[in-house]
């Protein structure tokens, strides 16, 4: 068993999730930024990589208010959980992603690297290992042990192609932005792997819209 995973993104036409400068790169409107807050107030818990924590400093919690209280009322916290994995263990206790809003925050890492991280969290997160290396397989069935039975990933890139190529994904939604980045450097919305939604294993086109001057698209990718 493990949580319905829905995995979040939104990327420039030539495929990248940001640019190399130092400000972030800003792909959404406000109309879609609800869109993914609506998401978020659907689910359990909310994923991204050590790297995005990193580089954004994100503080993955429903902004809407009327969401909030609609949650509390069913029961749930006014966010969903938080989770990071990191393979290397560098993870800042000081970032939002630990400091803001009162929900449970999860950390998985390698087995070996558990003791490390743990020292340097403290009481801040919950720290799991899941295997040598990472297992994805492993820290999803560790959330639904946990009540996680809806899962939002919302990348990096590393997050995206692992989930991706493990086949574990059950919703993708994609927004693509207007225009271009082009620089080879930046990150993209996945890494070179293997997927198995290949030429031969296409995904399914289920809901698309026009959001502004942005295009949204929902797939379900095939077992």
């Amino acid at each position: 068993m493990r949580p319905y995973v829905i995995a979040s993104a939104a990327v420039s036409l030539d495929g990248y999730i940001d640019d190399v400068g130092a400000a972030r790169l800003m792909l959404s409107d406000d109309e879609d930024l609800d869109r993914v807050d609506e998401v978020r107030a659907w689910a359990d818990a909310l994923l991204v990589g050590a790297g995005t924590l990193r580089a954004d400093d994100p503080r993955l919690l429903v902004r809407s208010a009327e969401r909030r209280a609609a949650r509390v009322e069913a029961g749930r916290p006014p966010s969903p959980a938080k989770v990071t994995l990191t393979r290397c263990g560098k993870v800042d206790p000081g970032a939002r992603f630990f400091t803001a809003g009162e929900t449970e925050r999860y950390v998985y890492t390698c087995d070996r690297t558990v003791p490390r991280v743990r020292a340097a969290l403290g009481s801040v997160a919950t720290v799991v290992g899941a295997g040598d290396p990472l297992d994805v397989h492993r820290l999803l069935a560790d959330l639904r042990d946990r009540g996680i039975e809806r899962l939002m990933v919302e990348g990096g890139s590393a997050v995206h192609t692992l989930f991706l190529s493990a086949g574990v994904v059950d919703e993708l939604h994609v927004v693509y932005a207007p225009f271009f980045v082009g620089q080879s450097a930046a990150p993209r919305f996945v890494n070179a792997g293997v997927f198995p939604q290949g030429p031969d294993n296409r995904m399914t086109l289920g809901k698309s819209r026009q959001i502004g001057d942005l295009m949204f698209l929902q797939y379900f990718p095939q077992p």
